[in-house]
């Protein structure tokens, strides 16, 4: 019997394995996917906010600043892509000012350090693509740009590195009672446990409710973006908002930490797993973003794509015991990124509230580094490439990823097994062309480091195969 299962690997998850993983404990993480951070975390802002939108009291609010502190600690210590840039919400007229300074009433409530009220000379003498429309602008210095998938990876491959279990392609079932705890039913096999950590995501409320009567509802919602190229990184160096509305933070513009230009998210309501991008949404994107920043030239688009949230019917995260030692963390809608690992700091406090037997790990591993060859200078260059030539081999021309940091990827405690596992672990794919140069190449890498055949080969999750067998058998007569 484990200590601790957690039910599902996206940031929440991911954050929960790598703090209990400091401890004595037989953890185990069940995810259905065959990847971790396959849902929400992999498409959305990217952003680390501040603080001062959430409603003082609530539990959004509670976690988002301490979050923001420990999401720069993580990401030095497991070596992630994290830039603190500062964010500006920007008013257009006098009502919207007055929002401002409620925003800014919450920051300080909330305990959101060193922000300012800038007028439109300031704004414009910071960020000078701005609108000449926008009158005044909140700036909060602590807001970040993070690589969110890599987050999440760094965290769970940590916990695996100090012990814990992962379990993919194991979509859970059913859960009951068992001696001392609970029996989980997935698609690969039974997982009994003492303690039950459900972070499911946009699942959260079916999975509560294998345990509990109905106390809440995920209403899914869906954001979409556009990714713009590297020549519109610089269009801003701020992440820059609009003032906040009932449906949520609004669209942003930021530039994200490999250089390039997000656009989005719009606010839908969804389906759970529905990521499909429409026209009519991203028109509007694109037309609430040229308020902001009439410059943005959208034919550098390099791709577009849709995030779901895990909004709650309550308004707020649910984090609470749903059943004896069955623990939710639910509803984790924006701020979730940023808050996701003052959560799981607090979801290890309660389990051991609970009972739970925490002993520290004299030995647990908590440092990661990650290769970035195009971000070496030249010398640094020739010295890994004398160590190992494939280095010298730049399979991804876009990014200038070498087959050095493809191997690499292959032979992570959580290997790829796909065309876009591999591209979220090295970054081949991410440039202009999306991998229509060095797709080919790195399905090669794939079969080749795996031993398997090229139509074993998937782009991205189960039974997405890529190659189904030839179309010629010879050569023509």
């Amino acid at each position: 019997m484990y200590d601790v299962a957690i039910i599902g690997c996206g940031i929440t998850g991911s954050a929960c394995a790598y703090f209990l993983s400091k401890y004595s404990l037989k953890i185990a993480i069940i995810e259905k996917k065959n990847d971790v951070c396959c849902g929400t975390t992999r498409a959305n802002s990217a952003i680390i906010h501040a603080g001062y939108d959430p409603i003082p009291g609530t539990l959004c609010a509670k976690y988002n600043v301490r979050g923001n502190l420990l999401t720069k600690e993580i990401c030095k210590k497991l070596d992630v892509l994290c830039k603190e840039i500062g964010s500006l919400v920007l008013a257009f007229s006098d009502e919207e000012k007055e929002t401002l300074k409620e925003l800014y009433e919450r920051g300080i409530k909330n305990g959101v350090p060193d922000m300012e009220i800038w007028d439109g000379d300031r704004i414009r003498r910071e960020e000078p693509n701005v609108s000449e429309n926008a009158v005044a602008a909140l700036y909060a210095p602590t807001a970040a740009i993070v690589n969110p998938w890599e987050y999440g990876l760094a965290m769970a491959e940590t916990a695996v590195r100090n012990g814990a279990e992962l379990m993919l392609n194991s979509e859970v079932k059913s859960i009951s009672k068992a001696d001392g705890g609970w029996k989980i039913e997935t698609g690969s096999g039974s997982v009994e446990a003492k303690y039950v950590i459900n972070a499911a995501g946009v699942y959260t409320d079916i999975i509560h409710n294998m345990v509990a009567d109905k106390s809440f509802e995920i209403i899914p919602n869906a954001g979409e973006y556009y990714l713009l190229d590297k020549c519109e990184g610089e269009r801003v160096s701020h992440v820059i908002f609009q003032c906040p509305d009932k449906n949520g933070k609004g669209v942003l513009v930021a530039p994200t930490v490999h250089g390039n230009l997000i656009v989005g998210p719009n606010a839908v309501d969804s389906d759970r797993d529905d990521t499909a991008t429409r026209t009519a949404s991203l028109d509007f994107v694109r037309t609430s973003a040229v308020k902001s920043v009439p410059s943005i030239n959208f034919r550098e688009n390099i791709r577009n794509f849709t995030g779901v949230r895990a909004n709650a019917d309550t308004g707020d995260f649910v984090i609470g015991f749903a059943a004896e030692n069955f623990l939710d963390l639910a509803g984790i809608k924006s701020p979730g990124l940023s808050a996701a690992p003052a959560i799981a700091e607090d979801a290890v406090r309660m389990l051991k509230e609970k009972g739970l037997e925490l002993r520290e790990k004299e030995n647990f591993i908590d440092t990661r580094r990650h290769l970035r060859f195009n971000e070496l200078s030249d010398e640094k260059k020739n010295e890994v490439i004398a160590r190992n030539p494939l280095y010298g081999r730049v399979v991804c021309r876009c990014e200038t990823i070498t087959e050095g940091e493809i191997v690499d990827a292959l032979a992570s405690p959580i290997k790829p097994v796909s065309l876009d596992g591999v591209k979220r672990r090295a970054g081949t794919g991410m440039g202009r062309c999306q991998g229509g140069f060095c797709g080919p190449k790195v399905l090669e890498i794939i079969a080749r480091s795996n031993n398997i055949t090229f139509e074993d080969v998937l782009q991205d999750d189960t039974g997405s195969y890529i190659l189904t067998g030839e179309t010629k058998n010879g050569g023509a007569k």
